[in-house]
């Protein structure tokens, strides 16, 4: 029997009529039915098509906790309250911060300066009362590194004012009709080497700045005088080796 002469399929017919006729089709007559007509609309077509059912929870009262569903995985971290997502931002790698002007953030920190001078003088006052060892200790590292970090700002900022001084004799220079003079690196530093003598100088401190110049010229060029000693040697060696050969071909011929 062809799967084309079936007439049941009628879309006015029900459920129930249709289920009749097909029970008294064989089985290999329903398997060409499924095969012309595909599964899924076979399955429709005999046992009806199965939509699923929204299940929708709903409260009885406000106060109540909510039903869920048991298909549904609950999530281990539930957001109870919304919170703004901190994002952390560094100053210095941050665009929206603006670019570092160090003249500004000098100007705007400068009471840091103020505020060291009286730790120094803090220090000092504790170095004289303490009679511990490992506190006198402490407190001279601390003296030392204030000293040092003043003393650095304080080179810097007659650095400053010196370029600050140089731009306004080139600005007056240009305005007054005359040449401009741009001093070189070299003279700058040289100019530099002189005002850090006079400095070391008026502190009593240019003896032990030599000294410690001086050692650490001599540790740099310890490795050097090594390897040249050790050439030396070396030379030295294969010079007196083949010396040694030489001499002992002339006293001792080789016969032929």
């Amino acid at each position: 029997m062809n799967a084309e002469g079936y007439e049941f399929l009628d879309e006015d017919k029900n459920q129930d009529e249709i289920r009749t006729e097909l029970s008294h089709m064989s089985f290999e007559d329903l398997q060409k039915l499924k095969e012309k007509l595909g599964t899924k609309v076979y399955n429709e077509t005999v046992f009806g098509s199965r939509k699923k059912k929204e299940v929708l929870f709903k409260r009885e009262n406000k106060n109540r906790p909510r039903e869920m569903s048991t298909k549904k995985q609950v999530p281990r971290f539930r957001e109870i309250i919304q919170v703004k997502k901190h994002i952390p931002r560094d100053p210095r790698f941050d665009s929206f911060c603006g670019d570092f002007n160090e003249k500004a953030f000098r100007n705007a920190y400068s009471f840091i300066n103020d505020i060291k001078k009286e730790n120094l003088v803090t220090l000092k006052s504790e170095l004289q009362k303490t009679d511990d060892p490992k506190e006198i200790k402490k407190i001279k590292y601390l003296i030392q590194r204030l000293e040092n970090q003043l003393r650095e700002q304080k080179r810097k900022n007659v650095k400053e004012e010196k370029k600050i001084e140089e731009k306004k004799l080139i600005v007056k220079a240009i305005k007054s009709g005359q040449k401009p003079s741009f001093k070189k690196k070299s003279e700058k530093k040289v100019l530099d080497l002189i005002s850090q003598y006079e400095e070391l100088k008026n502190s009593g401190k240019l003896k032990t700045h030599i000294k410690r110049l001086r050692k650490k010229a001599l540790h740099k060029s310890r490795p050097q005088m090594e390897q040249a000693s050790r050439i030396i040697n070396i030379f030295t060696v294969n010079q007196t080796i083949l010396i040694s050969t030489l001499f002992s071909r002339i006293s001792y011929p080789i016969s032929e």
